[in-house]
């Protein structure tokens, strides 16, 4: 390994230490982050006609529309609303600020064989093969656009498998919750929004693993398969799968809540 990611290391345990060790705050769910993906210079992945940051903002901002709409006791914050691009260590920064009871983080995904799609929900973990390994590559490259990066990540190298190594020095106290929450969207995305599932995956994702809550990132579907980019840009569609996610977190929320 190389030593520029010791300083990460031992920074990232610091980090990990103040926040992850104190387990669950309470079992209210009153506030919750939703966090669309990219944005501003940052467009994510494109399809033939779409960016990723415009689809995540569209159905970001209708899932925070139908919390408020039916669930008038959750706050809902969001981590932008517009096209601008916040960094990627204060998503996460922001939403421990705020003491987040949970954090959704949406994004569109894409690869190389157009025939691929379906949704998929990612938690924290460090399972990083094949696909998922890609995607914790893509999600957590955009740290290279960002000023003082070297500063803000310590030497953090997206792009480098000895960096993920350091993911695995700590076990997030949300992992449990994470998982309930994403077995929830995948199901009603199977079974009640007509997507294909392509099932709960984990990944050394570095957005989910700094946030002091349970999390989950969304990927609504493949911008790289036309059939499914074209349906991701249609308003109604994404009505529905934001819908989707709505129902999980409802029923995440009230399980959570009978637990007081």
């Amino acid at each position: 390994m190389r030593n520029i990611a010791i300083p990460f290391c031992i920074s990232l345990v610091i980090v990990l230490a103040s926040f992850n060790t104190t387990g669950i705050r309470t079992n209210k769910i009153q506030r919750i982050v939703i966090d669309p993906g990219h944005g501003g210079k940052d467009p994510g992945t494109h399809g033939m006609i779409s960016k990723e940051k415009d689809i995540a903002l569209s159905i970001a901002l209708e899932l925070g529309r139908i919390i408020n709409d039916n669930l008038p006791d959750v706050e809902v914050l969001y981590t932008r609303k517009d096209d601008s691009f916040p960094e990627l260590h204060w998503r996460a920064d922001w939403a421990n600020e705020k003491a987040a009871d949970l954090f959704i983080s949406v994004h569109a995904n894409w690869v190389s064989n157009p025939k691929v799609y379906g949704t998929e929900t990612y938690v924290m973990g460090v399972q990083n093969i094949d696909r998922n390994f890609e995607v914790a590559k893509r999600e957590n490259s955009v740290i290279l656009l960002e000023d003082d990066y070297e500063v803000n990540y310590e030497g953090f190298d997206p792009e480098a498998p000895e960096s993920y190594i350091l993911f695995s020095l700590t076990q997030s106290s949300f992992h449990e919750r994470s998982i309930l929450l994403a077995d929830k969207i995948e199901n009603q995305f199977r079974t009640k929004v007509g997507r294909k599932s392509r099932g709960v995956k984990q990944s050394s994702l570095y957005l989910l693993w700094s946030t002091a809550m349970p999390s989950v990132l969304v990927e609504v579907g493949y911008l790289s398969n036309a059939k499914e980019e074209k349906e991701l840009n249609d308003k109604l569609n994404q009505v529905y799968i934001a819908s989707g996610i709505f129902r999980a977190f409802r029923d995440y929320k009230k399980e959570i809540e009978s637990l007081n």
